[in-house]
Order: C-alpha cells, then structure tokens, then sequence
C-alpha cells in the first residue's frame, strides 16, 4: 500500500514549507500512508469522475472522467494539490499521532464541567445527531487544497445554461 506523493517529494515538501517532523516521528513513508487514507477515507466519495482502476484500486485517485476549474485530468495523473493535502494530513498526525483516526462516545461528550470547590460534570444526550461530525479532524488546508476536486453538495443541475 503505498501513500500518494513519494518520500522525497515529501521531505522537499516539508522543507519548502519550513516544517520539520518532531523527534520519534514514523518513517515518510508510514506517514504518507496515514495521510493518503484521512484524504481518501474523508473525500474519496466525493471527489469527482471514477477510480481508473475501479473498485480494485487501493486509493481514490487516479481517476477517470475527473476536471478542474474546466479542464480534464488525464486518467493517470494524481493532481499536485491532492498530494500535498495527504502531505498536510500526513504532517498532522507526526504532530499528534492517531489525530486523524478519532474514536470516541456520544455518552462520553462533556457538555458542561463547573469546578467550584465540589466538581459538577453535565454529559451531552448520546443521540445527539451531530456527534460524528464532531469526531473528524477539520484542517481547513486541506479542504481547500481538494475544493476543486470534490462534486458540488446537492449534485450538478440538471439544466445547464450557457
């Protein structure tokens, strides 16, 4: 399984960018692996044309059938943003690791913690409908980066005016 990108377009990546991974962090590698699936498990379904290789294929992109801004994507290119937003994911888990796989409870939401002498702790309802939108990591670099890839909410009219 391999991470979009390659280690040294990674590493020349972080040091354009000014960044550097903090001490003990996995290898380039296990960290553009992460990356590429926070974006492909995130955005996969929405990004726009079909996986060239269909289902079979491990990640989201290549892809056929794919455009931005009016124009084509060639069948097997990944697109330079989609890249460097499994870079920016993948930079977010070296900071702080398992960031990008969120496992929690409804149940265990606090709503409300007071702290005045006795300690009073107020939980969120569980059914609370939202809760899983609250679990994922929104990195606004990163939805920017892929905006131009993803199929518009709600669909394409079906009616185009020109």
């Amino acid at each position: 399984m391999a991470g979009y990108g390659d280690d040294s377009g990674f590493n020349a990546w972080l040091a354009e960018n000014g960044y550097t991974l903090p001490d003990g962090a996995p290898s380039p590698a296990v960290l553009r692996q992460r990356g590429s699936v926070y974006v492909d498990g995130i955005y996969g379904m929405n990004f726009v044309g079909e996986k060239t290789g269909g289902w079979e294929q491990e990640r989201a992109w290549p892809r056929t059938g794919a455009y931005a801004g009016g124009s084509a994507i060639p069948d097997d290119v990944v697109p330079l943003p989609v890249i460097h937003a499994s870079y920016e994911a993948a930079l977010q888990e070296a900071r702080e690791p398992e960031s990008l796989s969120v496992i929690g409870s409804a149940a265990e939401r606090v709503k409300r913690e007071k702290v005045d002498g006795a300690v009073e702790v107020e939980y969120q309802q569980a059914s609370s409908a939202d809760f899983a939108g609250t679990l994922i990591p929104v990195m606004t670099v990163i939805e920017g980066l892929l905006a131009p890839f993803l199929r518009p909410l709600g669909g394409f009219p079906s009616i185009m005016v020109v």
